[in-house]
């Protein structure tokens, strides 16, 4: 059973499913997907510009 995540920018739902659903459906690599979740990455960007990637 794959896992599933939601993508937020800011409070807006961009889209649910599996990494491999987003990553084609937003053309981005899984890598890049799995970015969203870091530390690094949280400190980059704002809370509402920036994506985050939700594990559900």
């Amino acid at each position: 059973m794959n896992k599933e995540y939601a993508l937020y920018k800011g409070d807006e739902l961009l889209g649910f499913g599996t990494l491999q659903e987003l990553s084609s459906q937003f053309g981005v690599k899984i890598k890049s997907l799995l970015f969203y979740q870091t530390p690094a990455y949280r400190k980059r960007t704002s809370e509402k510009k920036g994506k985050r990637l939700i594990k559900c």
